[in-house]
C-alpha cells in the first residue's frame, strides 16, 4: 500500500476543497492517505484583516516528514502566474532533503487554483515542476483520460499539468463537481503509480 501526502496551502479554503478531492480520490486506489497543510506565513492580524480561513483541520506539516511518503501531491494558489509564496517558502527549507536525495524516486503532482481562467494555473503547475525534478521525483499530472477537462460547455479548471478551480476575483465560485472529479482522478492515478513503484 502507497502512503500518500496531499500538501496543501489555502487562503480562502478553495485548495483545502481540493485536496480532500485529491485525497479521496487517492484513498479510492487503495493507499494510505494523510492531509496537511503548510504554516501560514502572514502575521494573523493580517490574515484576519484579508478574511483567510483560519479554521482548517488539517494538521500542519514539518519538512522532515515529506521522505516517510512514496508521493506528495501539492496544492496552493496561484500568485501573479506562481505558486504562493506559503508554499515556496516551506519547498525552500527542503534542502536537506535534497542533499541526502531522500525524495528521489517517490512521485510528486500538482493542483492548483486562480481567480481567473486566465490567471495562470498552467504556469504555476509548470514552474512547479522543476523543484520535483531537481528532488528526483517522478512528476505526474492529470491524463486526458480524465475527459472531464475537455469541451467548452462550461467555465473549468484542469489541464494535463494538473486539477485546478478557478474562485473568481471575490473568491465566491467554489469548485465545480468537474473540478472536483479532476482532483479526484489525478489523486487515484498518482496513487495507482505510486503503489506500483512502490511494489
Amino acid at each position: 500500500m502507497a502512503k500518500v501526502l496531499v500538501l496543501y496551502y489555502s487562503t480562502y479554503g478553495h485548495i483545502e476543497t481540493m485536496a480532500e478531492a485529491v485525497a479521496d480520490g487517492a484513498r479510492e486506489a487503495g493507499a494510505e492517505v494523510v492531509v496537511k497543510r503548510v504554516p501560514e506565513t502572514v502575521p494573523e492580524e493580517v490574515a484576519k484583516a484579508g478574511y483567510f480561513k483560519l479554521d482548517q483541520k488539517a494538521p500542519v506539516a514539518t519538512v522532515d516528514e515529506l521522505k516517510d511518503y512514496d508521493a506528495i501531491i501539492f496544492g496552493a494558489p496561484t500568485r501573479f502566474g506562481t505558486v504562493a509564496s506559503q508554499m515556496r517558502s516551506f519547498i525552500d527549507q527542503t534542502g536537506g532533503l535534497w542533499f541526502a536525495g531522500a525524495l528521489v524516486g517517490k512521485v510528486g503532482s500538482v493542483f492548483t487554483s486562480s481567480a481567473t481562467q486566465h490567471g495562470g494555473q498552467e504556469s504555476t503547475i509548470l514552474g512547479f515542476l522543476p523543484t520535483l525534478l531537481h528532488h528526483g521525483m517522478v512528476a505526474v499530472g492529470l491524463p486526458y483520460a480524465f475527459q472531464g477537462q475537455m469541451g467548452v460547455d462550461e467555465i473549468k479548471g484542469g489541464s494535463p499539468y494538473g486539477a485546478s478551480t478557478i474562485a473568481d476575483g471575490d473568491g465566491s465560485r467554489q469548485p465545480s463537481e468537474v473540478e472536483l472529479a479532476g482532483a479526484r482522478f489525478q489523486g487515484k492515478h498518482v496513487a495507482t503509480i505510486a503503489g506500483k513503484l512502490h511494489g
